[in-house]
């Protein structure tokens, strides 16, 4: 059986350092997402609240522009100033949880973080605790908003590794597609590394996605590696390990179309 070859792996070096700067000036509600206090659209809902001011001065209309080094924005009274974005690729090992801090004390992606930047990083989305491999941590709320839309199409790639053996017409089955309480779920291209072990691209981003498809077909997962997150691939990096994306990288991830103005339109 014929399947659709696996994207290419970039061939970008590692930057030392993020390439984004900050512009002059900014829209209002682009300054309050960079400083890491919400995505755009809270931000927009914070100032015609009337929670942020400019200045000294409350303002209500969320799209004016700022001069981010000449203006004094404060959210609920306290002065707040914007972040260069940063954006970072994960290889995630095992025994890791997503979150920024777990009262349980275990550990979580952040404390993997040695010698990132300052600034408030947040994971785009979800792995399981004991899902290895590719996640993508930014300041950057309105691509993380983006990336996240559950109407989303980019396609995250994965190896995944069964207890029992897989065929062809388990291939086939994943190609036609899955049906889930919560949909149907179409793989985008499979491919068998051996018998028990898988390779799968879907651009679908539902909880628990993957294992669901393949727990409906019978076959338990034994463990699950995201490999690549559309052409971004952790080549070059150790498990445990993280790097600045190239802007090439960046750059792909910002044209992908945003599922939220499709829909205005």
């Amino acid at each position: 059986q014929t399947h659709k070859p696996k994207a290419k792996p970039s061939k970008n070096k590692t930057p030392l350092q993020p390439s984004n700067t900050l512009p002059e000036k900014v829209r209002l509600v682009r300054y309050i997402a960079l400083a890491g206090i919400a995505p755009r659209r809270e931000a927009a809902k914070l100032i015609k609240n009337g929670q942020v001011s400019v200045n000294g001065q409350t303002v209500y209309e969320p799209w004016i522009y700022v001069d981010i080094g000449k203006d004094e924005v404060a959210y609920r009274g306290q002065t707040i100033r914007p972040e260069k974005p940063v954006y970072i690729l994960l290889n995630k090992p095992k025994n890791t949880i997503c979150t920024l801090k777990d009262e349980k004390g275990r550990r979580t992606v952040m404390d993997l973080l040695v010698g990132a930047p300052p600034v408030r990083l947040y994971p785009v989305g979800r792995l399981d605790r004991n899902t290895t491999g590719i996640l993508l941590l930014t300041n950057d709320g309105a691509l993380t908003q983006k990336l996240l839309h559950p109407k989303s199409k980019v396609p995250r790639t994965y190896r995944v590794t069964t207890v029992k053996p897989m065929n062809d017409t388990i291939l086939q089955r994943l190609l036609d597609g899955i049906p889930l309480p919560d949909g149907v779920a179409k793989a985008d291209a499979v491919e068998l590394e051996d018998p028990y072990t898988l390779i799968i691209t879907l651009h679908i981003g539902r909880k628990h996605i993957v294992k669901r498809m393949l727990e409906y077909l019978g076959y338990r997962v034994k463990a699950l590696d995201r490999i690549a997150f559309g052409p971004i691939t952790r080549k070059g990096v150790p498990r445990g390990k993280w790097r600045f994306l190239t802007p090439q990288e960046v750059a792909w991830l910002k044209m992908l179309p945003d599922p939220q103005k499709s829909q205005n339109n």
